[in-house]
């Protein structure tokens, strides 16, 4: 039985790093980054000695407690927050070297709010970092309809509506368009989808990495949701009270070997669980269909989640569900034991899996081994009657 760590060909890092070569997207680190409030015996650190490499084109996820210096650390790759000590380098350049308006300028920004100018229009807001630096008015309407239609908005549509007219859903996406106007290198997103219900949320989060599947932008994402970091990351921080890093990794690394009890507590005793939300029907050793008859049996494809598939056949009380190929046709049997047991085997060969090669963060990027993938779901699909989930829809 092959363990819950998927191939190296199907992590995200990986994808994200192939990309990036066409995109430009830029390497971030953090070297010794400190911040202290305060004088004397008020003095206190809202960070302490962060140190963590982002490879050009990743998503990292900062997750945590409240007060724990997430947001504070995303604020000094900016310097809307002047760090204390230490160095945040930007493709190798230290960002407090460079003039601030001009950084400001090549980083993307997202922020729960959204945080749209009220007085301008959809067009206007998404082209405004390219009318800052001194783009043609042409070439700005072009960009803003390229990402206008890049994020589900038809252009013609949305041009000349004003934030007040937009669904909380919508103000997002233009938020994101906003952010990607001026093609950053690198995109800060600070808590983007908090402020919208979980359906919206969920379609917003699932557009998005389709989104970074074809642009490969290297992000700083916030989050204090370890289900949201999860899904979103190729690699998690998690921070702790005191704003110390208590484990970098892999999302499935930090799941399945927690570094401390702070780390494990956090995650949740459902981390089992959680793993399987990281390894698609395509990564499950299958048993043969024989002759059984499936006609009335659930079907997945081959990108739907073991944790998706194990929720149907629980749902539908069903012995089993029918893996499809991409031409819908039948590949094999997926059984609830069939997935316990690859999440058993991946426990007992956990050890091993670390000292041959889980993935490990390096100064050249991220090397990736049996466990850190992100792969969505494109659906589940049951027959008669049984449950379906899928990853598609609009906004409310």
């Amino acid at each position: 039985m092959s363990s819950l760590g998927p191939p190296a060909s199907y992590t995200g890092a990986a994808r994200s790093l192939g990309a990036a070569s066409r995109t430009g997207a830029a390497a971030l680190e953090f070297r010794g980054v400190t911040k202290w409030y305060g004088r004397g015996e008020q003095a206190h650190g809202a960070v302490n000695d962060l140190s963590f490499e982002i490879p050009s084109g990743a998503i990292c996820v900062l997750v945590g407690p409240s007060g724990c210096g997430k947001t504070t650390s995303l604020k000094m790759v900016n310097r809307l927050i002047e760090p204390t000590a230490g160095e945040i380098l930007l493709d190798g350049v230290n960002v407090l070297t460079e003039d601030v308006t001009a950084l400001r300028r090549r980083i993307g920004y997202v922020i729960q709010q959204v945080g749209l100018f009220p007085h301008l229009t959809v067009g206007r807001n998404v082209a405004v970092v390219p009318a800052l630096v001194g783009w043609s008015k042409e070439r700005q309407r072009v960009r803003a309809d390229e990402l206008l239609s890049l994020v589900g908005l038809d252009p013609a549509s949305y041009w000349s509506r004003y934030p007040f007219q937009l669904s909380g859903g919508e103000r997002q996406r233009v938020g994101v368009a906003r952010a990607l106007a001026a093609d950053p290198p690198l995109m800060l997103m600070d808590e983007p989808f908090a402020a919208v219900d979980p359906i919206v949320r969920e379609r917003l989060q699932d557009e998005f990495l389709r989104l970074q599947r074809d642009l490969a932008k290297t992000i700083l994402f916030v989050t204090h949701d370890i289900d949201e970091a999860i899904k979103m990351g190729d690699l998690i921080a998690v921070m702790e009270e005191g704003g110390r890093l208590a484990q970098f990794g892999p999302p499935d690394e930090i799941l399945a070997h927690p570094a401390s009890d702070f780390v494990a507590r956090f995650v949740g005793a459902d981390r089992g669980l959680k793993r399987l939300s990281l390894v698609t029907i395509a990564d499950l050793e299958l048993a043969p269909l024989a002759a059984l008859a499936w006609a009335a049996l659930p079907t997945f494809s081959p990108n739907t989640k073991l944790r998706d598939a194990l929720s149907v056949l629980l749902a539908a009380d069903s012995r089993g569900g029918v893996a499809l190929d991409e031409e819908g046709q039948p590949r094999g049997l997926v059984t609830v034991d069939a997935i316990a047991s690859a999440l058993r085997d991946d426990r007992r060969d956990g050890a091993g899996a670390s000292a041959a090669g889980d993935a490990r963060v390096t100064a050249t990027g991220v090397s990736a081994a049996a466990g850190d993938a992100k792969v969505t779901a494109t659906g589940v699909s049951a027959a008669a009657g049984d449950a379906k989930v899928t990853a598609e829809g609009g906004d409310s």
